[in-house]
């Protein structure tokens, strides 16, 4: 194992660690350092050849968020896949390659395979799952309200009244995140969440919203906002 994959696998270990411990910030703020998603467009590859691309949404404190490929990357199971990713470029192998994952992950025969992927960035390390052998997308952003009204490509909102904010998706089978840096968030897990931006609130920064569905796939929407 080369050095600069024992350094990956290190910094996935100590991230996963440092999560047990719990973050002073609420999970909501998005003033704050760290790996909040990462996509692979597509998430998942039908056939051999075929190639997705690593991306991550990244939150930097007393900044906005940043849309970048992943630092490093690594294959962390099954290790028979270990020469599928390059960079952030996954690369579905042969369907020998897929076979002999499948003895080793005892799956059977025909199922889809599941790469799981460290990726670092900075000091932060997070891991995803691109799924091999069946094809998929990632999920579509639909029917987004912001106090009711579509968003536009900058968001101004009320201090100090309830904003309410919606997206189409089901909360027993998807994971939505709304994440903001201006004001507080409530319900931030849920399709429908609120924000309000209270006199002691920051009253600027930027809103986010992560989707993510049962098959590993995700999407995400940034937009600067201010209250007035």
């Amino acid at each position: 194992m080369t050095r600069k994959l024992q350094a990956v696998r290190a910094a996935i270990l100590l991230a996963v660690l440092g999560a047990c411990a719990g973050d002073i910030d609420p999970q909501w703020q998005l003033d704050h350092d760290r790996i909040i998603a990462v996509r692979a467009t597509p998430p998942h590859l039908a056939a051999a050849g075929d190639t997705a691309q690593l991306d991550l949404l990244v939150g930097h404190k007393g900044a906005m968020t940043t849309e970048q490929p992943p630092d490093a990357t690594t294959v962390v199971s099954p290790m028979s896949l270990a020469g599928a990713v390059s960079g952030a470029t996954v690369t579905a192998p042969s369907d020998a390659q897929l076979a002999a994952a499948r003895t080793e992950l005892k799956l059977a025969d025909g199922a889809p395979v599941p790469l799981t992927i460290g990726v670092l960035s900075g000091e932060f390390a997070a891991v995803k799952t691109v799924w091999l052998g069946e094809p998929g997308d990632n999920p579509v952003l639909a029917e987004v309200m912001v106090g009711g009204v579509p968003p536009g490509t900058e968001l101004v909102v009320p201090a100090d009244l309830d904003v309410h904010l919606s997206v189409t998706a089901d909360d027993s089978t998807e994971i939505v995140n709304w994440l903001t840096s201006c004001g507080t968030m409530h319900d931030f897990d849920l399709h429908a969440a609120y924000l309000h931006v209270l006199p002691a609130d920051p009253q600027e920064g930027e809103l986010a919203l992560v989707l993510r569905d049962a098959t590993g796939g995700v999407t995400w929407q940034t937009w600067p906002i201010h209250a007035e």
